[in-house]
């Protein structure tokens, strides 16, 4: 069974490079009928927060993306215990000691040999005595010893990959204080829920060769791994989880609709054109992991107003009846203004403004050089309510009596009984309108 996995790290917002690896995953699983896992990475007992896990609940309930169980880390500490165990056993995992300091000492005389700066293995050659010593001293971490072999794998995204690994430094998978980092956990929690498919960002690469190494030495073969593009700004500029106005929880804030979000993401970096889905089962049958590039991929939030205001048009009425409902609006009046409105609302909030517009009316907005005009058209307007033929019947006595044609005499009258600009169609709006010009 095709099994994905999204693991977050409960220390933050979900912004949308999250979410672009969460979808994937959830897209592979769901369209595969398989399992789809939302596994915290709470090992980190400082930063991991409560309340940021709620938030990631929150959101991935928010866009639709429902998991089929869920999984945190912190209650599966034996697990990687074991895990450690069995590779010093192998030895394949090593105490050391360097300090971050002098790790760095190292790596810039490597660079000014013009060698790679890559972990010399000095903790190899200590003697027992000498652990000891330094234990006294300080807390050992510990590192697993890759095989300097080529490791190689056919990514989903990416194609054909090979990694040097005498290239790469002997990975870190226990800190000094016990800690277990995200490449052992990974690698065990992955191996042991039978994850058949990873997916996440290009800068997971090198992750993934030593990843290979580690399952190979647990005894086990590695899922397929795909390895999307990294979301940049507008601008090319990076994306940082800590970038407020990208959180998900903002996005919902500032009204994007959840299939306007979904939809963009689906489709941003691929080889096709992003495409409005009405929901999630058009999403699953459109996607394509494999269309993919690996190039780093533009995100421009502006997108998803006009994504939001299209989804939002074509809504019937029953999908935004609640948001009629908590402005007191029964179902029979929503389903009179929905149809007159719909094209102008960009976000749920809008409803709000025009119901307030519908039930109080608005201060004209006259210019000074149609005042007279204005005054002799709402002289000749009659009181609410207005029949469905108003709108034609007030323009056409005004045409009549001012000989005023075209948007000289549309757009100040429009402005007069509604205090803007744009808007609805006149003829639709005006006999819903319960009250004058005030």
């Amino acid at each position: 069974m095709t099994t994905t996995r999204f693991a977050p790290s409960p220390t933050g917002y979900l912004h949308v490079g999250n979410l672009r690896t969460a979808l994937f995953n959830w897209l592979i699983a769901r369209a595969a009928g398989g399992t789809f896992i939302l596994r915290l990475d709470d090992t980190d007992p400082e930063r991991s927060k409560t309340a940021y896990a709620d938030a990631i609940r929150e959101d991935l309930d928010w866009l639709g993306l429902h998991w089929d169980r869920e999984e945190r880390q912190s209650a599966r500490l034996d697990r990687y215990a074991a895990a450690a165990d069995r590779l010093r056993a192998e030895r394949r995992l090593y105490e050391a000691f360097e300090t971050p300091a002098e790790l760095d000492l190292k790596r810039k005389k490597q660079l000014n040999m013009g060698r790679p700066p890559v972990y010399d293995r000095a903790a190899l050659a200590l003697t027992e005595d000498a652990r000891a010593a330094l234990r006294a001293e300080r807390p050992g971490y510990w590192r697993f010893l890759l095989d300097p072999a080529r490791i190689e794998w056919d990514d989903l995204i990416l194609g054909p990959q090979s990694i040097d690994a005498a290239s790469v430094s002997d990975p870190v998978l226990i800190r000094g204080d016990g800690q277990v980092l995200y490449t052992l956990a990974s690698v065990v929690d992955d191996t042991e829920m039978g994850i058949t498919h990873v997916v996440r960002g290009a800068d997971h690469v090198t992750n993934t060769a030593t990843q290979i190494q580690i399952m190979a030495a647990l005894g086990h073969a590695p899922p397929a791994f795909a390895h999307h593009s990294l979301l940049t700004g507008a601008q090319g500029e990076a994306l940082s989880k800590r970038l407020g106005t990208l959180s998900l929880r903002d996005l919902r804030a500032a009204g994007v609709e959840p299939m306007a979000l979904i939809s963009l993401m689906a489709r941003l970096g691929s080889a096709d054109p992003v495409e409005l889905r009405p929901d999630l089962d058009a999403v699953i049958a459109g996607f394509d992991i494999a269309r993919f590039g690996a190039a780093p991929t533009k995100f421009d939030a502006g997108d998803l107003t006009p994504l939001s205001a299209h989804f939002l048009a074509a809504r019937p009425v029953g999908a935004v009846m609640a948001d009629f409902a908590a402005l007191g609006v029964a179902a029979a009046e929503a389903e009179r203004i929905w149809p007159a409105i719909r094209d102008n609302v960009a976000r749920r909030s809008d409803i709000a403004v025009w119901v307030g517009l519908i039930r109080e009316g608005a201060a004209p907005l006259i210019a000074p050089e149609d005042e007279a005009f204005v005054a002799e058209a709402l002289a000749l307007l009659p009181p609410p309510p207005w029949v469905e033929t108003a709108w034609a019947d007030w323009t056409g006595a005004v045409k009549a009596a001012t000989g005023r044609k075209g948007k000289a005499l549309f757009l100040p009258l429009r402005k007069a009984l509604t205090g803007r600009a744009d808007g609805p169609d006149m003829a639709a709006l005006m006999p819903l309108l319960q009250k004058p010009p005030r």
